[in-house]
C-alpha cells in the first residue's frame, strides 16, 4: 500500500516508507539510527532522482536501512546487537554517533577496495580480451600466409612450373596429290549431298562430264516407296539447287539427276572396275548420316562378292550385283556417293552396306561393320550413258528361270518347259531344263543368287562362257546375253 493511513489508527500507526525512484548514493556512505535514540536530524538534503523528498524521508521508526544505505549487520556503530552508547543504537554498542563511529570507519575502506578491484579487474579482463582478439586475428592472418607460401612452394614433385612443349610449328600446308588428302581435295568438290521430300531422306551422288549426277536409285525412291519425288541437291560450297531425275534403273539400282540453274561443274573421272585388286586402296566420300563432305579410306577387302541389297517393295524388281567389298567405313547416307581409287579415279557407286542387324531400341539400321559394297563402275558407267541418252535402260538376261529352291552347290535351271525360255540365249547354247550352273565368265557360282549377280553385271549381247552340270557329267558352252529392258 501507499500513501499515509487514516481514521482512528492513523496517530499510532508509523509513516509507512515511500521507496525513491533511485537510491541517494552520498559520496561516503551515512549510516542512520533508530529515531527514538537520535537527536534532532537537521533537515536532509533533496535528493534530484527521489521526486523531493528528504533522503531520509519516510524511515521507520524500528531503525531498518533503506536501499542504498551501506551497512553490514554486527558492525559496530550500525545500529545492531553489538553496537551500544550514543552512537550504537543499541545496548552495549560502542563508538559513534550519528555521522560516524569506528565501524563505518572500518567498513569504509574495504568498500572502497572491493570497488576499486572490481573496477580495476574490469579494466583488466578488458585489455585482457583486446590483447586475446588481436592474437587470434594475427594468428590468423599468419596462418593464411604460412598456407599459402606452403602452397606456392610445396609443388607436386610430377609437376614442373617452367615446363614448355616449345614453339607452334608453321602448319603443314602442302599434301602429296596421292595422299589421302590430296585426293579427297580434289574429289570433295565433285560429290553431293541429295535430299528427297525435303529432309525425310539423305543420299550421296557424284558429278559426271556434262554436269549429271550419277546416284542410287534408292536414294531418289526413298527405297522404292516414292516416285516423283522432290529432289535438292547440295554442293560442297554450301549451296543448293533443286534437282529433277533423268532417268533410273531399277534392277541396276542406279539414277542420273541433272541439277537446275548450274553451269559448269567439277567433274569426277571415272576408271575401270576390271583391274580392281584385293588390297587396292580407296577413298570413300559421300554424306553419311547427312555429314556432308565425309571422306573414309581403306581397302579393296573382297571383288564379285554376289549381293542382294535388300527386297524389293512392291513389284519393283530385286537388285543383283557382283559388288566391290571395301572395309573402307561407309554408313546409310553414303549411297550413290563414289568410291575412289589411289588415283581419284571413281571405280564404284557406293550402295550398300552388311550390319549386325536394327537396332531395337531406336528402329534405325547399325552402322558400318567393315563390310561395305560398291556397284563396279563398268556397270553403272553404261547404265548411266543409257539413262542420259534415252531415259532408259537395258540388263543382260540368260533366257532360262534359276531354282530358288535347290540346295546343292550351283545353281540349277528350273525343271519342265518353262525352265528355258525357246529361242533364248541359254537354250541356243545347248542348256536344257535340270542343268546345274557351276561357273559363269570363269567366276564360281555357289547359289541361285550368285549366278543371277552375274549375269546382271554382265553386259547384254556379252559373250560368256558357262560350265555346268548334267546327269554327274560336266560340261562347258559359249553364249551370247541377250538384253531386256529395265
Amino acid at each position: 500500500m501507499s500513501g499515509q493511513p487514516t481514521g482512528d489508527d492513523a496517530a499510532q500507526a508509523p509513516t509507512e516508507p515511500i521507496w525513491p525512484s533511485l537510491p541517494a548514493w552520498p559520496d561516503r556512505p551515512t549510516l542512520t539510527h533508530a529515531a527514538q535514540h537520535a537527536p534532532a536530524v537537521p533537515e536532509a538534503p533533496l535528493h534530484p532522482a527521489a521526486g523531493g523528498l528528504p533522503a531520509d524521508a519516510g524511515r521507520a521508526p524500528s531503525g531498518a536501512l533503506l536501499p542504498g544505505e551501506w551497512a553490514r549487520p554486527g558492525q559496530a556503530g550500525d545500529g545492531g546487537p553489538g553496537g551500544g552508547g550514543p552512537g550504537g543504537g543499541g545496548p552495549g554498542g560502542g563508538g559513534g554517533g550519528p555521522d560516524q563511529g569506528p565501524g563505518r570507519d572500518r567498513l569504509w575502506p574495504r568498500l572502497t577496495r572491493r570497488a576499486r578491484r572490481g573496477f580495476s579487474g574490469d579494466l583488466r579482463g578488458g585489455r585482457l580480451a583486446v590483447v586475446v582478439g588481436a592474437l587470434a586475428l594475427a594468428c590468423t592472418m599468419l596462418g593464411g600466409v604460412v598456407g599459402g607460401y606452403i602452397a606456392l612452394t610445396s609443388q607436386d614433385p610430377q609437376t614442373d612450373p617452367s615446363y614448355s612443349v616449345g614453339a607452334v610449328p608453321a602448319p603443314v600446308t602442302g599434301r602429296p596429290a596421292s595422299s589421302v588428302a590430296g585426293i579427297a581435295a580434289r574429289v570433295t568438290p565433285s560429290v553431293v549431298m541429295i535430299k528427297v521430300d525435303g529432309s525425310e531422306g539423305t543420299g550421296s551422288g557424284f558429278i559426271i562430264r556434262g554436269g549429271y549426277i550419277v546416284t542410287d536409285n534408292h536414294v531418289v525412291t526413298l527405297d522404292n516407296q516414292v516416285t516423283n519425288a522432290a529432289i535438292r541437291v547440295y554442293f560442297s560450297n554450301g549451296s543448293s539447287v533443286p534437282g529433277q531425275v533423268v532417268g533410273r534403273d531399277p534392277y541396276a539400282d542406279i539414277a542420273i539427276i541433272k541439277a537446275d540453274g548450274t553451269g559448269k561443274l567439277p567433274a569426277l573421272t571415272l576408271g575401270n572396275s576390271t583391274g580392281v585388286a584385293v588390297g587396292d586402296p580407296v577413298i570413300a566420300i559421300g554424306s553419311p548420316l547427312g555429314l556432308a563432305d565425309t571422306v573414309t579410306s581403306g581397302i579393296v577387302s573382297a571383288v564379285d562378292r554376289p549381293v542382294q541389297p535388300g527386297q524389293s517393295a512392291g513389284t519393283t524388281p530385286q537388285v543383283y550385283f557382283d559388288a566391290i567389298q571395301t572395309d573402307a567405313p561407309i554408313n546409310p547416307g553414303n549411297s550413290g556417293g563414289p568410291l575412289v581409287n589411289a588415283k581419284g579415279q571413281v571405280i564404284g557407286v557406293d550402295a550398300a552396306i552388311d550390319t549386325l542387324g536394327d537396332n531395337p531400341l531406336t528402329g534405325t539400321q547399325g552402322g558400318s561393320i567393315g563390310l561395305g559394297f560398291a556397284i563396279p563402275i563398268n556397270q553403272a558407267r553404261r547404265v548411266a550413258v543409257q539413262l542420259i541418252r534415252t531415259g532408259h535402260s537395258t540388263h543382260a538376261v540368260l533366257g532360262a528361270q534359276v531354282n530358288a529352291g535347290w540346295g546343292g552347290n550351283g545353281a540349277q535351271i528350273t525343271g519342265g518347259k518353262a525352265g528355258v525360255s525357246p529361242g533364248g540365249p541359254a537354250a541356243v547354247a545347248g542348256l536344257q531344263p535340270g542343268d546345274v550352273i557351276v561357273r559363269f565368265g570363269g567366276q564360281p557360282i555357289g547359289n541361285a543368287n550368285a549366278l543371277l549377280d552375274a549375269v546382271r553385271s554382265a553386259t547384254p549381247g556379252e559373250r560368256v562362257s558357262v560350265a555346268f552340270s548334267r546327269s554327274g557329267q560336266r560340261h562347258t558352252a559359249t553364249l551370247r546375253l541377250g538384253s531386256a529392258p529395265s
